[in-house]
């Protein structure tokens, strides 16, 4: 009780605490979370190096920010999300493995050497993602078929108090936060590795803290694609098989590994690959119901039958001003479910689901359940809403993209859409101008459209 709140602020300014002085913790931040137990697994502790000790708490951080600090970086092989800290752009962020990426950065910034192990692996992949990604599916391989092997997200107690997290389904050792994690270290640690900068400033800048980027996306929520940009698939499967391989000499994970063959490790691998690569990079983040604080659908939901055949297109209209933040697009997601339950009557709020302009879509009635979006079509297409009026104006080209780009194609490989889907305005079934001239005009352009 009493700690500062697990958001990505409080670990900011705690990283500032650390980098303010040079008495207190000798060593840089990223060592210190190793001390903490943010690399103790055999992987990351081959490529990493045996921790340092636990120092003393430093003189500059409070009781509260060191108590934190220790709790978020403790390792806790059956609770891997653990240590996450919620994010600005609201996602969930395991700081581990982006402390342990922004290490492999820096040391390489600064000529440090990183021990080299054999047989030999990219140190920035192995310390972020390759060891718990390919444990995962690895685990996987060998059971039953049964086992969960990436995700599930989760919610926080309270945004803006954000204590306890709650997975949203059956753990797999690769839970979204560590997922974003991941993304982050490689990303961050590949940018440092080019030009050292003060890690608190780092952090302030890409997670959307620092001054000017309150107008404007911050550079998190392009992690899927800018990690997609860095790393195809071919470069994730490979070093996932290097990393698999290091496994089967490393005296704790031996044992795990000693009845698989190397073209099952390259079989492992390619799964791991294009799983991780479908869900993480392909397909768009959704925000869940939980995060944006939904009330209860009222009544019993019904169930949709899927594949569906059709994508209906809509504007808010009201709100009629995009929205850029994740504390904006929730503001508005409360708003039109409080209008569609208590002025309209309906069960729930009506879309499928929500565009925000933050790059992050926002879970409505989701994949599953019949919406009240188009009347007369609701069981047979999901209803896709952007935030805003777009009369006369378009939505920017991101969050365009978001839609046509990444969620239509990835409903289409997950089997929730027909591979020859329609797409309609909401005006091209009903009495109403909606989607709005401009962005019609858009979509008349966009894959299936009839």
């Amino acid at each position: 009780a009493g700690l500062p709140p697990r958001h990505m602020d409080s670990v900011v300014q705690i990283v500032e605490a650390l980098e303010s002085t040079n008495h207190g913790f000798a060593g840089t931040v990223p060592e210190l979370a190793r001390a903490l137990g943010g690399c103790s697994t055999p992987g990351c502790r081959a490529v990493l190096g045996e921790p340092p000790d636990v120092p003393p708490a430093p003189p500059t951080l409070s009781h509260e920010q060191w108590l934190l600090f220790t709790q978020l970086l403790h390792h806790d092989a059956t609770a891997p999300a653990r240590g996450a800290v919620l994010a600005p752009d609201g996602s969930t962020v395991a700081l581990g493995p982006l402390l342990a990426g922004i290490e492999v950065g820096l040391k390489r910034a600064l000529g440090w050497p990183v021990p080299t192990v054999e047989p030999p692996v990219d140190a920035l992949y192995a310390v972020t993602i390759t060891e718990a990604l390919g444990t995962s599916f690895l685990l996987a391989h060998g059971s039953d078929g049964n086992r969960t092997t990436l995700g599930p997200g989760g919610c926080w107690d309270d945004v803006d108090d954000p204590q306890n997290y709650t997975l949203l389904g059956p753990p797999s050792p690769f839970p979204d936060a560590i997922a974003n994690g991941a993304m982050d270290g490689v990303l961050l640690g590949a940018h440092l590795a080019q030009a050292p900068i003060p890690l608190a400033d780092l952090l302030r800048d890409y997670y959307g803290m620092g001054n000017g980027t309150e107008k404007g996306r911050p550079p998190s929520s392009y992690r899927r694609r800018d990690f997609g940009v860095l790393t195809g698939p071919g470069k994730l499967e490979e070093e996932v098989a290097a990393m698999l391989r290091l496994l089967q000499v490393l005296p704790p994970t031996r044992e795990l590994l000693e009845d698989v063959g190397p073209e099952e490790v390259v079989a492992i691998a390619r799964q791991a690959a294009r799983d991780f690569t479908e869900v993480y990079v392909e397909c768009p983040a959704i925000v869940p119901r939980c995060m944006w604080g939904a009330r209860p659908y009222r009544g019993t939901p019904k169930l949709l039958t899927l594949p569906l055949g059709s994508v209906y297109i809509h504007h808010t209209f009201t709100p009629s001003a995009p929205c850029r933040t994740f504390t904006a697009c929730a503001r508005a997601m409360r708003a039109m479910q409080r209008f569609h339950q208590d002025t309209r009557g309906w069960d729930d709020i009506g879309y499928s689901f929500v565009v925000g302009s933050d790059g992050y879509l926002y879970q409505g009635r989701g994949w599953h359940w019949v919406g009240a979006h188009t009347k007369g079509y609701n069981s047979k297409g999901y209803g896709v809403g952007y935030v805003g009026d777009f009369s006369a104006t378009l939505p920017d080209p991101d969050t365009i993209a978001l839609v046509r780009d990444s969620l239509l194609p990835c409903a289409v490989r997950t089997g929730r859409l027909h591979r020859n889907y329609t797409l309609r305005g909401h005006r091209q079934m009903g009495h109403t101008d909606c989607p709005g001239n401009s962005l019609f005009r858009e979509i008349e352009t966009w894959h299936g459209f009839k």
